[in-house]
C-alpha cells in the first residue's frame, strides 16, 4: 500500500497554536484554582518555597496542577488541530517520528 503524499500546512498554524496554548494555560490556571479550592478550601495553593507548608501538601498541589495542565493542554492542542484539519484538510503537525 503506497503512502499518500501529505501537503504541509504553512506556518500559519504557529500563531494559532501559540494563541491556543496561551488560552489553554489560562484555562488550566483557572481550573487548578477551582480544584485547589475544592480540595483544601483555600484560595492559594502552596508554593514549593513556603516554609509553613509540608512536603505532602506541596507535592499534592504540584501533582494536581500538573495533571490539570497536561489534560487541558492536550485537549486544547487536539481541538485546535482537529479544527485546522477540518478547515484545510491538512493535519497541522508533523507525523509521529518526525517524518512527513
Amino acid at each position: 500500500m503506497a503512502k499518500s503524499k501529505k501537503r504541509k500546512l504553512p506556518g500559519a498554524y504557529q500563531p494559532v497554536g501559540w494563541l491556543l496554548g496561551w488560552s489553554g494555560g489560562a484555562l488550566a490556571g483557572l481550573a487548578f484554582r477551582k480544584a485547589w479550592m475544592a480540595i483544601r478550601n483555600e484560595e492559594d495553593a502552596p508554593d514549593a518555597l513556603d516554609p509553613d507548608r509540608g512536603w505532602g501538601e506541596i507535592l499534592l498541589a504540584a501533582a494536581v496542577q500538573g495533571a490539570i495542565f497536561a489534560t487541558v493542554r492536550s485537549a486544547v492542542d487536539r481541538a485546535g488541530a482537529k479544527a485546522i484539519a477540518r478547515k484545510t484538510g491538512v493535519w497541522p503537525a508533523a507525523s509521529p517520528g518526525g517524518r512527513d
